[in-house]
């Protein structure tokens, strides 16, 4: 049995994290978090819709002609600092003296390749002209170049992006001026999540932050919104430290800083379904920060989000009559059958095979059940060789089967029939989700009580030379939304655009 000191109790109070969720926790590190059970990749015809340009373009004008009568919201994550993106730039000052090797040698020695593209796209980096302006005129060699180039990029009493937030970085160069990936969200904002020339966005970002976010709305929010004639209201939230996540040693005992106080650990992004919970509105949409493209392409990114929302506004209208109907006492036989298709064809909703023997009223309570969930509409990119999550079927503990998009950690790659399923796979998540929140009388479902707790992850840590065990929280995406109605839907390799390292940004869809 796990003992609390008095500290460890305070400790937990002042984040706001009871005792017995802590219990879960740690039994959760004894029991293991299981593999997930794949039944499928959900592939075009099973699991993921794709349109025509014709359906296309009846999902846009149904969004359209709705917009303006709907509370519309962009959902952010932007938490993610710049430091992973400039991880093979910190490494290279570390390994590179332009004074005693040339870069050809560097090269040749390490096989970098993130530093040979970005020497050789060096003029294309939307920053080039800021940190030239800082650096003397003169080099010895393109290796002094390129070194003092990273060495002011990176360096703390220089520009110190490495310690950015990645939404503050400038991510594109349009002539003289250069927009930050906020920048880019506030002017797609404007193009499909907008109404009566007013458009909100909630930023989830880390409180060291938010001095930053508000200085750079300052410097570009009165332009952007006179350019596309949009007042914005923009909003910040942090991970709750209630979300934190306690580490344990290798024997599962709570891990102990050197001062005695218990480790908490930030619990990934799956803890931000509770800065989710805190929002309302009719339609969310969801993307990351780092998903932007230049604006040449914009517009066929929001033609593709409002596809999204307008699959959302067709199917919610369904599910609202049918659930309506459903609280009404003269539901006859033919509406549970049509209200069964319903949640079967186009809610992607599986009933076990013992539903057709079960009573009337057992059928009205379960139906009840599946309809009145929260309702996600993923887009899904077809599988380019990016890393990410994607769409599978699979059945949980209680033989439960459901569309859900899986981490490839979440799967058993030692089990051959899992790893097929995995390779079956034609798509990918690209994270990009539009949601909606609200049952048919208008009311927000309280999100948390759709996340699946069982689809977390527990990775191996070290912290001061000690082996710990950490837990992320079921992902925003993933387990986080299990137990929510899901549909797929195909959308182009165009609206996927995230920047993973410094030199993506050197591909087209980050130059104007």
């Amino acid at each position: 049995m796990i003992e609390f000191t008095e500290q460890d109790k305070n400790q937990m109070a002042k984040k706001g994290i009871a005792k017995e969720k802590v219990l879960d926790q740690i039994n959760t590190f004894k029991e293991g978090i299981p593999f997930v059970d794949l039944q499928s990749a959900a592939v075009v015809g099973n699991g993921i819709y794709r349109f025509s340009e014709k359906e296309e373009k009846e999902l846009i004008d149904l969004y359209e002609s709705k917009v303006k009568d709907l509370d519309i919201l962009k959902f952010v994550p932007a938490s993610g600092a710049a430091s992973r993106m400039f991880k093979a730039l910190f490494a290279f000052l570390d390994d590179y003296d332009p004074h005693t090797e040339s870069l050809e040698a560097y090269l040749s020695r390490t096989n970098d390749k993130d530093i040979k593209k970005l020497s050789e796209g060096l003029e294309e980096m939307p920053f080039y002209k800021r940190v030239m302006d800082r650096l003397p005129k003169n080099f010895t060699s393109h290796g002094e170049k390129v070194y003092l180039f990273v060495k002011e990029l990176l360096g703390e009493e220089a520009l110190n992006y490495g310690f950015y937030p990645k939404g503050l970085l400038p991510f594109h160069k349009y002539g003289d001026n250069t927009a930050t990936p906020f920048e880019e969200h506030l002017k797609e904002g404007a193009l499909y999540a907008s109404a009566s020339n007013s458009s909100s966005l909630h930023f989830t970002i880390s409180e060291q932050h938010e001095e930053m976010f508000k200085e750079e709305l300052d410097l570009v929010g009165e332009r952007v919104s006179t350019e596309t004639g949009i007042n914005y209201t923009v909003d910040y939230s942090f991970q709750k430290p209630s979300t934190d996540t306690i580490a344990v040693d290798m024997d599962n005992k709570p891990f102990r800083n050197p001062d005695g106080t218990v480790l908490f650990r930030p619990g990934g992004h799956g803890a931000l379904i509770e800065n989710l919970n805190d929002q309302d509105a009719d339609v969310i949409f969801i993307k990351n920060i780092d998903n932007v493209a230049v604006m040449q392409d914009a517009k066929a990114v929001a033609n593709s989000k409002k596809v999204l929302a307008g699959v959302l506004l067709k199917v919610q209208k369904k599910a609202f009559e049918y659930a309506k109907m459903l609280d009404e006492s003269n539901i006859s036989e033919n509406d549970i059958n049509a209200i069964t298709s319903f949640l079967e064809d186009e809610l992607n909703v599986k009933f076990n095979k013992d539903f057709g023997s079960m009573s009337k009223g057992d059928k009205i309570a379960l139906l009840k059940n599946k309809i009145n969930r929260p309702i996600r509409i993923c887009g899904m990119v077809k599988n380019e060789g990016e890393p990410g999550g994607g769409p599978f079927w699979i059945k949980n503990a209680n033989g439960e089967v459901s569309l859900q998009i899986i981490e490839s950690a979440q799967i058993d790659m030692d089990n051959p029939d899992q790893v097929d399923i995995l390779q079956n796979s034609t798509h990918f998540n690209p994270v990009d989700l539009v949601c909606g929140i609200r049952d048919y009388k208008g009311n927000k479902y309280n999100l948390l009580d759709f996340v699946d707790p069982k689809q977390g992850f527990i990775t191996g840590k070290t912290m001061n030379g000690k082996e710990l065990k950490a837990l992320e929280l079921p992902g925003l995406w993933n387990g986080a939304m299990a137990h929510w109605n899901t549909i797929f839907v195909e959308v182009p390799l165009v609206t996927f655009n995230p920047v993973k390292t410094v030199t993506d940004l050197l591909k087209d869809s980050h130059q104007a």
